[in-house]
This record gives C-alpha cells, sequence and structure tokens, in this order.
C-alpha cells in the first residue's frame, strides 16, 4: 500500500503530489488506473471485478475503487481525472461524415450527445458511481483524443526518448489510425484516418460474417487463418483501398459500421454482441454469412486467411508511408488492432524496426494509461518518465484471503514454506503430465495471462492442447496455445530472437523443434511467443528454469486462468474453477492443491528421472 510506503506521509500529501486516475469509460474494455507522481501504481480492467463481463462498457467503478484501494487514498485525495476520449476533436470530419447520411444523423447526434455529457460530467459521475459528495472531488478533468491516448500507452510507458507513433484499431473521436512523431514528452501528430476508412471494423466485419459475433472475438479469426489460403485476395482489394492514399481506404458498400456500432446491446449471458457491421454487399462477394454454431467450412478458413493477409499487407503500407515521413527504428505502437501478433512480428521482418514497444493492454483499456501520463506530462509539464517493464499492476490477494477460500469450501491445500518452494513441487507435476492452475502476486494489466493468472503446462505432451481445450477451456479445437520461454532460451527454439515480454509476437518455431511442441506450435510452424526474464517475473522465470531442470525445455503451455469467462481474480474464483474443471492441481502462493492422480503421475515421472 502507498500509504504505508510514504506516499501521503509528509510532504507527499496534499498539493505536492499530483494523484492521476485515468479512466476508460463509457467503450468496451472499460478500465481504471493510478499514476502517482509519474509513476504507474496500479491499473485493472472492469470486466475483472464486479460483475466480471467481457468487454464491459459500463463506467469502471469496481476498478476504480480497486486502484484508489491499492493505494490507500480516497477520491478527495485525486488532483486529476483524465480519460482517451475528446468530444470536440475532428469534429469537420464528423460534419462531413452526417451530412453524406441524412438518415443516420439524428441518432447520431443523439449519441454523440449523450457520450458527450458523461464525458464532460467526468467528476460528478465518478462522484456519484463511489457515492460521495461531489464536493470532495476536487480533481482538475484532462480529456486526450482517443488515438493521442492510445500512442501516449506506448510511448510513454516505453524507454525510447524519441520514437515513431502508430495507433491502429476500429474507431474512436472519428478516427480509425494515426501517425506521430514522439520526441521527449511531446506527442505531435502527423497524420489520421477519419472514418469510415477503418481497418480494425474491417477485420470486425469479416470476423462477424465468419460467425464470430460476439464483440472481440478477432484473435479467432487470426487462429483460423493458417488453416485456409489466401483465394479471397481480388475481393478483399474490392473492400480494402490501398491505391492513391499512403494509408488505407474502405469501400463504404461492404460496411455499414454506423448502424452496427448503434445496434449493439449486451445479451442474457452479459456478453457484448455488436450489431451487424458487414453491409449487404459482403454476400454478393462472399455468399452468404456463416451462422454461429454453425460447421467450419474451407470457405470460412480461406475468408480468415484472406482477410489477415489483406489486413498485413494494408499495415504495411501504413508502417512505408510512417518511414517515409520519419525514422521508424524506434517505434511505439497501440490500438486494439496492435493485439495482432502475426502483423507484429512481420513487421519487424519486413520494416527497419530495431526496437517496438507494445504496451502490455494496448487495445481501448490501455487508453487510461495513455491519458493520465499525458496529464502528467502535459496538463502538468513534467519530464520525470516511467517505463513499464512488466504487467503486473493488478490486484493482489493474501495469504489469509487464499486461506478464507479454501475454508469456505471445505478444502485441504499443502502450505509450503514460501512461493519458491511450491513452484518446485508445480515443476514435479507439470514435468509428469499435470495440468496446473498458477495464480500469484498482483494479476496481469492487459487481455494476457502472463504467469500470474495463467493455466500451465508441458507443451512436449503430444495430446494436451486436446486435452486442455476439451476438459478445460472448452473452447474451439483450432485456437493456439502460447508458449512461455526463458528469454535467453527465445533463439534456440524460434527463428526471430524477439524480446515479447507482453505475448504480442507470433513467430515460426525453427524447424527442428515444431514436431517437439505440439501442444503450443499452430498448424503453420507458428506460436504466440511470451518472454520470461527474471527482472520481469522473477518467480514465473523460477517456475520455467525449475521445469528446464526436470524436462529439458524452459518452455510452458500457458494460457489465461477462466472457463469462458474473465481471467479469476479472487482466490475463491480460482479455487471454484478448478474444482469444477478437469485442472490437476492448484497453485495459489504458497499453497498447493492436487488431485490425487496428479501427485501419482508425478511421483512416478520423478522416479524415472532419479532411476529409482
Amino acid at each position: 500500500m502507498l500509504a504505508a510506503a510514504g506516499w501521503l506521509g509528509g510532504k507527499n500529501k496534499g498539493s505536492d503530489m499530483a494523484a492521476i486516475l485515468g479512466l476508460n469509460a463509457f467503450h468496451p474494455d472499460a478500465a481504471a488506473c493510478l499514476v502517482i507522481d509519474g509513476k504507474l501504481v496500479a491499473a485493472v480492467a472492469e470486466e475483472r471485478l464486479g460483475a466480471r463481463r467481457k468487454h464491459t462498457g459500463d463506467f469502471p467503478v469496481n476498478a476504480v475503487r480497486s486502484v484508489l484501494d491499492h493505494a490507500g487514498i480516497s477520491p478527495a485525495d485525486l488532483t486529476h481525472v483524465a480519460m482517451g476520449r475528446l468530444p470536440s476533436a475532428n469534429r469537420a470530419a464528423k460534419l462531413r461524415y452526417l451530412a453524406g447520411r441524412p438518415g443516420n444523423a439524428a441518432n447520431a447526434v443523439r449519441s454523440a450527445l449523450t457520450r458527450r455529457g458523461r464525458t464532460l460530467s467526468l467528476t460528478r459521475t465518478l462522484a456519484d458511481t463511489l457515492d460521495v459528495d461531489p464536493a470532495a472531488i476536487r480533481a482538475q478533468t484532462h480529456l486526450v483524443e482517443h488515438h493521442v491516448a492510445h500512442i501516449a500507452s506506448a510511448y510513454y510507458c516505453s524507454p525510447f526518448d524519441s520514437a515513431a507513433g502508430f495507433s491502429i484499431d476500429g474507431s474512436g473521436d472519428f478516427v480509425s489510425g494515426m501517425a506521430a512523431r514522439c520526441e521527449g514528452t511531446r506527442v505531435a501528430v502527423l497524420d489520421r484516418v477519419p472514418l469510415p476508412a477503418s481497418l480494425g471494423h474491417f477485420y470486425t466485419a469479416l470476423c462477424q460474417f465468419i460467425g464470430f459475433d460476439l464483440f472481440g472475438e478477432e484473435y479467432k479469426v487470426m487462429g483460423l487463418a493458417p488453416y485456409g489460403e489466401d483465394r479471397f485476395a481480388r475481393e478483399m482489394a474490392a473492400i480494402v483501398k490501398l491505391d492513391g492514399t499512403p494509408w488505407y481506404g474502405i469501400e463504404p458498400r461492404y460496411l455499414d459500421v454506423w448502424n452496427g456500432l448503434a445496434a449493439s446491446e449486451v445479451n442474457a449471458d452479459g456478453q457484448l454482441r455488436l450489431g451487424t457491421i458487414y453491409a449487404k454487399g459482403m454476400a454478393d462477394l462472399f455468399g452468404p454469412p456463416r451462422r454461429r454454431g454453425d460447421p467450419l467450412t474451407r470457405r470460412e478458413m480461406d475468408l480468415a486467411r484472406s482477410t489477415q493477409a489483406m489486413f498485413e499487407r494494408a499495415v504495411g503500407q501504413c508502417l512505408t508511408s510512417l518511414a517515409q515521413r520519419m525514422p521508424i527504428e524506434r517505434l511505439a505502437m497501440a490500438g486494439g488492432c496492435a493485439l495482432n501478433g502475426v502483423m507484429n512480428a512481420r513487421a519487424l521482418r519486413e520494416h527497419p524496426i530495431e526496437h517496438a514497444y507494445l504496451q502490455a493492454a494496448a487495445s481501448d483499456d490501455g487508453t487510461a494509461i495513455g491519458a493520465a501520463l499525458h496529464c502528467w506530462h502535459n496538463s502538468l509539464g513534467r519530464s520525470q518518465r516511467f517505463v513499464m517493464e512488466h504487467a503486473f499492476w493488478g490486484p493482489e490477494h493474501s495469504d489469509a484471503a487464499i486461506r478464507t477460500a479454501l475454508a469456505a469450501r471445505g478444502v485441504n491445500a499443502r502450505e509450503y514454506a514460501d512461493e519458491h518452494a511450491a513452484a518446485e513441487h508445480a515443476a514435479d507435476l507439470i514435468a509428469g503430465g499435470a495440468v496446473i492452475g498458477w495464480y500469484q502476486g498482483r494479476s496481469e494489466w492487459g487481455p494476457r495471462a502472463l504467469g500470474n493468472r495463467s493455466i500451465l503446462a508441458n507443451p512436449a505432451v503430444p495430446d494436451m492442447k486436446e486435452r486442455i481445450n476439451r476438459k478445460i477451456k472448452r473452447r474451439e479445437s483450432f485456437r493456439p496455445f502460447a508458449p512461455s520461454v526463458l528469454r535467453e532460451d527465445v533463439a534456440r527454439y524460434f527463428e526471430q530472437d524477439i524480446a515479447s515480454p507482453f505475448m504480442m509476437h507470433v513467430v515460426k518455431f525453427r524447424p527442428e523443434w515444431r514436431s517437439a511442441f505440439p501442444a503450443v506450435t499452430h498448424v503453420d510452424g507458428t506460436g504466440r511467443l511470451q518472454s520470461v526474464e527474471a527482472a520481469n517475473n522473477p518467480l514465473y522465470h523460477a517456475l520455467l528454469h525449475a521445469v528446464k531442470r526436470r524436462t529439458g525445455h524452459g518452455m510452458l503451455l500457458n494460457t489465461s486462468f477462466n472457463e469462458n469467462e474473465p481471467v479469476v481474480d479472487t482466490p475463491a474464483q480460482a479455487l471454484d474453477c478448478y474444482l469444477r474443471t478437469d485442472l490437476d492441481a492448484l497453485v495459489m502462493g504458497r499453497f498447493v492443491l492436487v488431485k490425487p492422480r496428479a501427485d501419482d503421475e508425478a511421483e512416478r515421472r520423478a522416479g524415472e528421472r532419479s532411476g529409482r
């Protein structure tokens, strides 16, 4: 807690302390973060807490409470509230769009005014949701254009003192892409790509057409793509226009973005579902859309491959154009499209990028950090920089909370002297073929499980992928699992020697290793790499070394600790997931629970290794 560490003692409390609450609100992937005197101290997405609805766009009241509680401060201690939305931005482009679509103008204006009102009354909304007197919140409001906040979230968290900035997503403040020159503490916009052109919405439209119609399922298209061929390249070129522009354009008869966004709703399961973004013209190109639940055919696989290929070509053109404006040896990149790890790895191969920084929460939740750090450097004029070297900024639960969860369910666990001793037991279990839930420290910021809220297994076990998909994750068989690898071993196993601590790159295994790790090697020979260093996550690094001593390989299958729900947050949620699924073991802090068959197998394997 920051109060105990002296943040609020003596001269730090009051006017000398800058306490900036960063928000992504009234928009999917709602989140909150807290920056104190230029340093990030806590960040969490709203979906992990409260009602636990994936990609929720609710005001992040639980996330706000969490980051304030972590710091030991109250809303009255906040000096600024910052958000990555600026209603006044890009007004001319908005008016041009509405003038060409008079039938949608009334609804567009009504929706925009509603969002504008909520945005401009941030402190009042904060007071109402936290149930405090509005007069007690004296924080100033700092609004940042959406894509500036995206770029700021990458650049201000990077180790760079200058860089090219690039952001690309569906849309925000009526823009889908932005290029910027980042120098010192300034982010200077070079160019914007206004709606209706949007690579993010293009990808989402095809995602829906293929039958993945829930919000945020684009990763399924990326996972399905390697099973197909790029046989729809000509049709994709009719949708995405690359000629005559340094960036990209969209043929409007194939996308109906405004009506799709306006028809968004939360279904009975609490899942966000967009309205239909593709227009009727899409069926003229590809035939009727697939309905969710129908079999996946060769056509859907080829559509996925052609969608991914078109996306990569378009981003490649953007990076080439950016390189003509300024050097891109150092690139700070963000936006929801920056989660496309296949594109990220290709960019490093094909463009003069020596160092790229992608923040752990590259999508819209990350704008909370971008807005807060933009406030620090611009509103407050401060030069002190923060570097995000790890992703563990979420809630942490104590040994006492773990004991309470175990007692509430009448479950006994083995308690070790410390987490490292528990990790040695975990390594025995993994080497013996067990699938374990791994729950340690503070939770990850961003969508990836990075070694604190993870399900882990031995990637060399031939049927491990099928077993986890069928009995634990209960998800589509074509979706790959990620390899977590000791950073020093990346070059041994992969063709690109990339530092990817936030699991942002999909890279090819070296040919000699592709059959050795079937559980994490995709059909095209790639893996979504997470490189692990002791400086970033010492306990997870120690676990990988312990597994390497037993198996010869410092590699783990890593997937998020959940079962068709947001990633677990509390010990009770971790325990419930363990008890209701086919997980073999659960390691929470220094407590280890094991189902009998897993311990027996671990002992047998240990005996084989020792020659007993």
